[in-house]
């Protein structure tokens, strides 16, 4: 099909007036909140002190992104559409504030700024200024999801949105600049995980205006064949738009849209009544106008328009040089304020009945503040999932098989609100149950010797976790629920995308009318020591440091130690609302440490005293055992019952710590636990050795201000690593049963001396483990066969 259309007449002379009107209208309030502080209406000529001190926010894709946004409006009313709006242009905010303003929608939702005059000085002063409102699409802005500050996660928001949503059409902007980051690159082949019978529909329009900061754009710059050669190859129809004459442009616009629309909707009509999963080629328009469209052409004999000299502010100076302000003015006046708001200041009639009533509204979409359309989930009883424990210890399991069965069955009872995002590990991190109740999406070609792979799948995997994220992202913010499962070195990926999540989620906390939506949730698995086979590339817990920096409010890291405990909390993180959720748990067969009731009560503790474990009860300890994580909790056991066997009058106490915001005091964290509680538990004078599964310095960074943190010593990961096996690897960051034991005896001033001979045996038992791996290629039976004996602690 040919893709360059020809100038037609879909628009009668009168609608064209009236979308030009709208968008004259939009740009007006675009450069007003760039510009004015007082004066919104040119009631009076401008002068200086109506021109804010700093200027800030970006002119060049604003045009653009109003037009778009009157056309997505004029549609949307003829076709009822249930439709949101994602900028990928986050420097286009004040566009789409405009819009939303034009609309009623944020006057709704900010009451003080009304529309009429008052509030439309208002709405210019609050822009990047003090107090007010940032210069991306926030929080703030009502029917966003997306900020876009920084780039390259539009399209992947988009279609994380449109999974499960089968009424909604999701119009995303790709800027031409964020088209150039990785993350957008993979993400036009998301449609081949869209399924048109079960799922929403995404309308891709790549905004082509030539330029970023100071440089051309890659897609701009290539040829048009290729570039619409690229756009089918990742499956899409490509519609393009060209133009700077903005009649021929309101018509070739309108002409894309409809046939765009016509596209998608016999592309959901085919599959929802035939059942037919073969991947559509999918419709997207490509826009081609100039950046800073109808801005200042020529400024101080420098060309502004269609240049990167119109990315940001034009006109620079319009404080302190007198030209500048005059051709502002001439600028603010080439849209005819005057003909577009009444005497009051509100818009007038023809522009006030141009956009949709009520939801039909982009900004005041539900889609769009998720949380009003969230629905719990159906979860089954967790408990009845757990493994029936015999003793400490026994049986082994693998935590994540055992959790994967749990999940089956939520994925089962929650086919239109739950999704399994991961990138191709999700049967690697032993979570393949869930294949019995759902395949993994996938609509493009499908071989003989595939297996789990469909159209209707709720498990979503791609070898990107840049798209996992986005996804999950796009799923949550539109009011439903998910996990991302992901090797813990690896989820690095997506440390920039977790902190625009964080903010925004900072930020919605204290917006009134934003609704708490579920909690994103991340389970690491194939963690940092279980990672001998893979060696040094695949060994890094430093996710955790990188989550903790976020604000308190919206962070929790938990580290259960056993199957129980991991089934205990995935179901508590599931539950919540407006958290970030990081679970680090294990694959690999692993000890039963706690019953599923004594789980479920020590994860609502957050930490606690092991009893059966401990040999302190009724007098002060003479050390603190501490530990979190569950391979550090196997050492931190084992080290207990060498100190038990050999040291029989040592008072051990060995505390476990699921909840790792429960070390943290209470005035730094929601879940911090009061000092009187830590001290305790922890002592205020006792030698503390805490096993710890990340980088030690975490762990005396949330401690810092406790009682007893001179005392505290902390063994974890300290980047040592390589292709071993799982108890060199420990010995390798010294976080091994024996050294745990030598720190006991250097740190316990009484053991020093009398115990010497223990702490030679330990050294010499390290070498003769090393030793064996070296020769034999496995670690030694005393390592792989040894079991906690619940003798050792209660007959002593």
């Amino acid at each position: 099909m040919e893709t360059r259309l020809e100038p037609a007449a879909p628009l009668t002379g009168t609608e064209v007036a009236r979308l030009d009107a709208y968008w004259r209208a939009a740009n007006y309030l675009t450069v007003g909140q760039i510009y004015l502080l007082d004066n919104p209406l040119l009631r009076e000529p401008l002068r200086p002190e109506h021109i804010k001190p700093r200027l800030l926010g970006h002119w060049g894709t604003s045009p653009g992104l109003n037009l778009l946004y009157t056309h997505l409006n004029r549609v949307i009313k003829a076709r009822d559409l249930n439709t949101i709006f994602i900028a990928g242009p986050g420097h286009g905010g004040p566009a789409i504030v405009a819009n939303t303003w034009l609309e009623g929608t944020y006057s709704e939702l900010h009451p003080s700024v009304s529309r009429d005059e008052a509030g439309m000085a208002r709405l210019f002063r609050q822009f990047s200024f003090p107090g007010g409102i940032p210069s991306h699409v926030a929080p703030e802005v009502p029917g966003s999801i997306h900020e876009g500050g920084e780039l390259g996660y539009s399209l992947m928001h988009a279609y994380g949105a449109a999974f499960d949503n089968p009424d909604l059409l999701v119009a995303c902007v790709i800027g031409d600049g964020e088209a150039e980051t990785g993350p957008l690159a993979t993400s036009w082949l998301s449609n081949v995980f869209l399924n048109p019978a079960r799922d929403g529909a995404v309308l891709p329009i790549l905004h082509l205006n030539g330029y970023k900061i100071a440089n051309p754009t890659i897609l701009d710059r290539i040829s048009r064949g290729d570039l619409l050669a690229l756009m089918r190859g990742n499956g899409y129809q490509p519609y393009l738009v060209e133009g700077d004459d903005p009649a021929t442009v309101h018509q070739l616009l309108a002409t894309a849209l409809d046939r765009a629309l016509d596209d998608i909707a016999g592309i959901q009509r085919h599959a929802r009544t035939t059942g037919d999963s073969t991947r559509p080629r999918w419709p997207m328009v490509v826009l081609r106008t100039p950046k800073g469209w109808t801005g200042p052409r020529v400024v101080d004999g420098t060309r502004v328009e269609g240049t990167f000299h119109a990315h940001q502010v034009p006109l620079g100076g319009v404080r302190r040089n007198a030209e500048h302000l005059r051709m502002l003015e001439r600028w603010l006046r080439s849209y005819q304020p005057e003909e577009l708001f009444d005497a009051t200041g509100a818009p007038v009639d023809d522009l006030a009945a141009l956009p949709p009533r009520g939801d039909r509204r982009m900004s005041a979409n539900p889609h769009a503040n998720g949380g009003k359309l969230l629905r719990d989930l159906v979860l089954p009883d967790y408990r009845t999932y757990g493994i029936e424990m015999v003793r400490p210890g026994q049986p082994a399991a693998e935590a994540t098989r055992v959790l994967g069965h749990w999940l089956r069955d939520v994925v089962r009872a929650n086919p239109d609100r739950f999704r399994l995002f991961g990138p191709d590990e999700v049967l690697s991190n032993r979570l393949d149950d869930t294949f019995e109740v759902t395949d993994r999406a996938f609509l493009a070609a499908r071989e003989p010797g595939d297996e789990h792979l469909g159209a209707d799948g709720q498990v979503v995997e791609v070898l990107s976790e840049h798209l996992c994220q986005g996804w999950l992202e796009g799923y949550l913010l539109t009011g439903r629920h998910g996990i991302f499962t992901s090797y813990e070195a690896f989820i690095h990926i997506v440390d920039a995308m977790l902190n625009q999540h964080a903010k925004w989620l900072k930020v919605t906390r204290t917006i009134p009318w934003r609704r708490p939506i579920a909690s994103l949730n991340y389970l690491l698995s194939s963690h940092v020591w279980r990672q001998d086979h893979n060696g040094f590339s695949h060994q890094d817990p430093g996710f955790i440091d990188h989550v903790v920096n976020k604000k308190a409010e919206v962070v929790r890291v938990y580290l259960p130690p056993d199957a129980n405990t991991l089934l205990s909390t995935m179901d508590h993180c599931l539950r919540s609302r407006h958290y970030i959720n990081v679970v680090i748990a294990g694959k690999q067969p692993g000890p039963t440490w706690l019953t599923m009731e004594e789980a479920a009560l020590h994860c609502r503790r957050g930490l606690g005293i092991w009893d059966w474990a401990s040999t302190d009860e009724g007098v002060a300890p003479d050390v603190v055992l501490a530990c979190a994580g569950d391979v550090p909790t196997l050492e931190t056991l084992a080290a207990a019952d060498l100190l038990h066997r050999h040291l029989p009058g040592l008072k051990v106490r060995v505390v476990n710590v699921v909840d790792l915001m429960r070390l943290q005091p209470e005035s730094e964290h929601p879940h911090g636990l009061p000092d009187t509680q830590f001290d305790t538990i922890f002592t205020t004078d006792k030698p503390v050795i805490f096993a710890y599964h990340g980088y030690p310095a975490l762990i005396h960074r949330l401690t810092y201000r406790r009682t007893n943190h001179e005392n505290l010593h902390v063994r974890g990961y300290k980047e040592e690593g390589t292709t071993t096996t799982p108890f060199d690897m420990v010995m390798l960051n010294d976080l091994d049963r024996y050294y745990l034991v030598i720190d006991v005896i250097d740190r316990v001033p009484s053991l020093r001396t009398r115990a010497a001979h223990l702490r030679q045996a330990m050294v010499d038992a390290r070498q003769r483990c090393r030793d064996h791996t070296r020769r034999y290629g496995e670690d030694a039976p005393e390592i792989t066969g040894w079991q906690w004996d619940p003798e050792a602690a209660t007959h002593l």
